[in-house]
């Protein structure tokens, strides 16, 4: 199934505190739970103005849907074709 890279633009996310942290994340929970086991979330990375997060599913629309139902800004979403790390170099 495909990852996708979720770029979210949300001013000040590096200064949210773990209670706002935690409320976004028990959403992002409640929308998946309601659109099934389909769509999951991965993991999520927090910069001083965005959230990058990491996510399975069907398809782009399936993201985009739950962005929509969860509040959530997607500004950019990519399809993840391939990952490499330092063990790639040693072919």
């Amino acid at each position: 199934m495909p990852k996708y890279l979720i770029e979210r633009e949300i001013p000040g996310a590096g200064k949210l505190t773990p209670a706002e942290l935690l409320g976004i994340s028990q959403k992002s929970c409640g929308v998946l739970e309601e659109m099934g086991p389909q769509i999951q979330w991965v993991e999520s990375f927090v910069t001083e103005d965005k959230i990058y997060c990491i996510y399975i599913a069907p398809n782009e629309d399936m993201v985009q849907e739950h962005a929509q139902k969860g509040g959530f800004p997607a500004n950019r979403i990519s399809e993840i074709k391939s990952m490499i790390d330092p063990t790639t170099a040693e072919g």
